[in-house]
């Protein structure tokens, strides 16, 4: 499945609102406090102006000074109160959307980890970064400012209406005529911003995809010379989404002005009632100036509802395209009684196997071949023949539509992946290291491997040497891909990542392509010791490094079609023979002129 970022629900879907409170349930507490102190804040933000009018209306007026001073401590206690209790609130809800987040982020990643090969081939890194940062941060903002908040502007408007109608329904109702104003004005904004907002995410997903290639593909985009052409790229996208931000400010620009007219009409209409009740002894001075403040304080809740609604439009769509990924079933699992071998004794056999990634395009046609434990396979061919992808499909990366793998007399599918992957160690030419000391990357995190067993796996593939050597020796930290140390150096790092798990099936990718002879040297021998008690696979380009080996496969265009060792491949004069000739035809020349 593709990961769309196109906006596609509805503002509100019960279904995603419901399963996003399920992430708010284990912490139900910290949300019905929340509730509770919002309810209490806008409660306390009602007894202000009322106070306003009772000190005019009861103490002002008569000059009762001295109890005005009670009066005016009351109120300063109220904002007190008032105060600890909004920090408590924002403390509390903030840290609902903290606990949110981390549950969340948690289970993206567990779940990412647990998808197949397949779908990160169809997915952009860049996309599914923004589902992890800023779609969870979208969520976060919901239950931090929206859900929560609600409550407490909901609370509010009732509690100001309420008031209004008491102290006076003419000046209420006058106030309340703007709304179908404030209607329209709203329904108005919604509309227009929502279709933007669908934008600004969109193209704020394009700018993660386009940078995380272009940083990781950097060497690629410097030795080519694409910095102008990428960056004229990235500009172009860019300038898409800051066009989109643009007319999200615009319509926020009008939206807000908008509001604080109809709030000014509304306020002018309550000052000219006020004055003619007034004057006709239907109100006093303080019941009109506490009318005025909550006339100013009951637009103010309407617009927050605004900004909710906005909150709630991004929560939903972010809610949409993290479900989406949670929902996709991986390709490949563990069956739910999972078989393995126990011990693991590395016996290897393709029959009948077909394999596609794009159906009906097969890299692999009708391949078959066994292996016996303890034997050291080689397998060879053209650029393209299929040789990554037996180890994708043994290692069950990939499943097979056609034939079956059997691993020990179990079919790799009945497999249970744990035991499967653990039973294997693959070192490819392309060696990953992690941002880390060179301990935790040997090792990959896993403390029931001790130091010792690390600094002996790394003397055993001749990686101890270059080790020692470092600032800090197996100690120092390396930066993201380990590119302060040589390529041949990482490999012998992979080398001792794949000997220190002592795996009973070894895979080897590649992995003496690109080395100098010296280094080369140095990697055969690792080679020789990884090989030792346990079944080997071996994919190579150079030849020389595969002669001893027990049996060569060789592969073309997704067909098995020579077997045996070097020599009876030679003498076959076939299409090993003619890789073998393409290889050392220059030696050759060179030796028979000598």
């Amino acid at each position: 499945m593709i990961q769309s970022d196109e906006i596609k629900g509805k503002i509100y879907d019960r279904k995603l609102f419901g399963r996003l409170l399920k992430y708010g349930l284990p912490y139900k507490q910290l949300i019905l406090a929340g509730i509770l102190l919002i309810i209490v804040a806008s409660l306390l933000r009602i007894v202000g102006p009322y106070l306003t009018k009772l000190a005019i209306d009861d103490y002002i007026a008569s000059g009762n000074f001295s109890k005005l001073k009670i009066l005016a401590a009351l109120y300063v206690g109220v904002l007190a109160v008032n105060f600890m209790v909004s920090y408590a609130q924002a403390y509390i809800t903030q840290l609902l959307g903290q606990k949110v987040m981390y549950d969340l982020r948690s289970d993206i990643f567990g779940h990412l980890q647990k998808l197949s090969f397949r779908f990160f081939d169809r997915n952009p890194v860049g996309r599914l970064m923004t589902r992890v940062t800023s779609d969870v941060q979208a969520l976060n903002d919901m239950f931090t400012q929206g859900v929560i908040s609600i409550f407490g502007d909901l609370f509010l408007l009732t509690g100001i209406v309420i008031i209004m109608m008491y102290m006076n329904w003419r000046l209420a109702l006058l106030t309340f005529t703007v709304i179908p104003v404030l209607f329209v004005i709203t329904m108005i904004f919604k509309r227009k911003v929502r279709v933007v907002f669908r934008n600004v995410r969109k193209w704020l997903a394009q700018i993660n995809t386009y940078v995380q290639e272009n940083i990781t593909g950097m060497s690629v985009v410097q030795v080519f010379n694409r910095e102008e052409k990428n960056f004229e790229a990235f500009k172009q996208i860019n300038w898409k989404h800051t066009e989109a931000y643009l007319k999200m400010i615009f319509y926020y620009a009008i939206f807000y002005p908008a509001i604080e007219l109809v709030s000014a009409i509304a306020l002018g209409i309550v000052l000219w009632q006020g004055g003619i009740l007034k004057s006709e002894g239907l109100t006093t001075y303080g019941a009109l100036v506490a009318f005025i403040q909550y006339a100013q304080m009951f637009f103010m809740p309407i617009s927050d509802l605004s900004e909710k609604y906005n909150i709630l439009q991004s929560a939903m769509a972010s809610a949409e395209r993290i479900f989406n990924l949670l929902d996709t079933r991986p390709d490949i699992a563990s069956p739910a009684h999972g078989k393995w071998a126990d011990p693991v004794r590395g016996k290897i056999a393709f029959k009948n196997v077909w394999f596609a990634y794009n159906e009906p395009d097969y890299v692999l046609k009708d391949v078959s071949f066994q292996i016996m434990p303890g034997e050291k396979i080689a397998i060879v061919g053209h650029t393209g023949a299929g040789k990554t992808s037996l180890i994708n499909l043994l290692a069950r990366h990939y499943d097979i539509q056609k034939g079956e793998i059997w691993i020990d007399d179990i079919e790799v599918r009945q497999w249970d992946l744990q035991r499967l992957r653990k039973s294997m160690a693959v070192v490819l030419q392309d060696v990953f290291l992690f941002s880390g000391s060179i301990l935790e990357n040997v090792r990959l995190h896993d403390q029931t491997i001790s130091e010792n067993q690390v600094v002996e796996a790394c003397k055993q593939v001749n990686a101890h040497s270059f080790i020692e050597k470092l600032p800090n020796g197996y100690h120092t930290v390396l930066n993201e891909r380990g590119t302060i140390l040589s390529m041949g150096e990482r490999q012998l790092l992979s080398f001792a990542r794949a000997l220190v798990v002592n795996p009973p099936i070894l895979i080897l990718d590649e992995a003496t392509s690109n080395i100098d002879t010296e280094t080369e040297i140095l990697i055969q021998q690792a080679v020789q010791r990884l090989m030792e008690k346990r079944t080997a696979l071996i994919i190579a380009h150079r030849l020389s490094t595969i002669q001893h080996v027990d049996r060569i496969l060789v592969f073309h265009k997704g067909r098995l079609r020579e077997e045996g060792t070097h020599q009876q491949l030679l003498s076959q004069r076939g299409i090993y023979y003619h890789l073998y000739q393409l290889q050392y035809k220059d030696q050759a020349l060179a030796i028979n002129k000598s």
